[in-house]
């Protein structure tokens, strides 16, 4: 009996899981191809999104590149703001690692731009800790600064260590601000 879309995109998330990336991708361009013809785009979308996230995980920068770009329209033509900005967000990962900085900078500050109009401060606020570090990498390291304490200020759910960051850094601005 053939699986159904919904099927395929469950079958492809535990083979995802278990790191058979090779197996994945081909569930999720099956359930692709059924979410296509069934005209359900945003599924689709999620379908190529979660193709370029394998590929990025496997290096074939590209494929990774060309599956996240075809996402991103499929959402932008949706008017799917939020898909679109991950969609983005993982673009610039892809970018990033591709060695293309300046790309990838710019990617995700669109994406920033797209989760503060949501109000997705979550998002928002994991894409700046991102985009902070990728600054502070390429030598801005008080805009890298200034852009992650902006992130960790954002998150709604932020881990321990960055609960911990949140901290050590309010506390080193009021000893530097209390000492000038």
């Amino acid at each position: 009996m053939a699986l159904t879309a919904e099927e395929l995109q469950k079958e492809g998330l535990r083979l995802f899981e278990e790191g058979l990336y090779d197996e994945a991708a081909r569930r999720f361009n099956e359930a692709l191809e059924h979410f296509a013809e069934d005209g359900r785009e945003v599924e689709a979308g999620e379908m190529l999104n979660n193709i370029g996230i394998i590929r990025r995980k496997q290096g074939h920068w590209e494929a990774a590149r060309e599956a996240i770009e075809e996402a991103r329209r499929i959402f932008v033509r949706l008017e799917d703001k939020s898909r679109e900005a991950q969609a983005q967000g993982n673009l610039g990962g892809i970018y990033a690692s591709m060695g293309r900085r300046d790309e990838a900078i710019e990617v995700w500050r669109a994406a920033i731009v797209l989760f503060d109009e949501l109000e997705d401060r979550q998002h928002q606020g994991d894409t700046l800790l991102t985009l902070g570090v990728a600054l502070f990498k390429s030598g801005q390291r008080e805009a890298g600064l200034a852009t992650y304490q902006a992130g960790l200020q954002l998150l709604e759910q932020p881990t321990v260590m960055q609960q911990v960051t949140r901290t050590l850094l309010a506390i080193q601005t009021r000893i530097l601000g209390a000492g000038i």
